[in-house]
């Protein structure tokens, strides 16, 4: 029991090094508020698969808080919570769905989609309170949030999906539940 926890522990640490590597490759354009389309929730989903939802979200808020303490955009402590810990922990939610051999790339792409949408909704709600002078004017700030959060979110999640799906399928061992021996 306890060996295996402490596989759990590091491997939860290493893979929230490789997350936070992986965010700092990004694709695409610069978005003025933050925001950006990497392969940060690749290591998160594989971890929450093979160790369930609590080590996913474990490595989550490790990732977050590193992003913040690394070259993080934090204008009060409510919106730091939301935009990192809780927004990169929210990636460890897709170990809700457990991958079976029959369903594995719809339940793969289910609990990616689970965690983008609880991510995205942390990252509306602190665009909405605190970046809501930044939306056009007319145009509702819950609105310009939801579209600016879409905007970075949606592709990352087809970019990690379609990653997520060749894994799944060459490689399904990699994302199987694992007991330590």
């Amino acid at each position: 029991m306890q060996r295996e926890q402490t596989t759990i522990m590091i491997e939860t640490a290493l893979v929230a090094a490789m997350a936070y590597v992986l965010s700092l490759v990004q694709f695409g354009g610069l978005w003025a508020q933050g925001g950006s389309i990497s392969l940060v929730m690749i290591p998160i989903v594989i971890l929450a698969f093979r160790r369930g939802w609590k080590a996913g979200i474990t490595a989550g808020l490790l990732v977050g808080v590193l992003k913040a303490m690394l070259g993080g955009y934090v204008i009060h402590p409510i919106q730091f919570i939301l935009d990192y810990p809780v927004g990169y922990a929210a990636i460890g939610l897709a170990g809700l769905f457990s991958l079976s051999k029959e369903r594995k790339v719809l339940y793969a792409v289910l609990g990616i989609s689970l965690a983008a949408f609880i991510r995205m909704l942390a990252h509306i709600v602190s665009g909405v309170v605190w970046f809501g002078s930044y939306a056009p004017e007319g145009m509702p700030v819950f609105q310009y949030s939801l579209w600016y959060n879409l905007s970075y979110l949606l592709p990352e999640v087809i970019l990690n999906s379609i990653v997520i799906i060749i894994l799944v399928s060459k490689r399904f061992t990699l994302l199987q539940p694992q007991q330590s021996r």
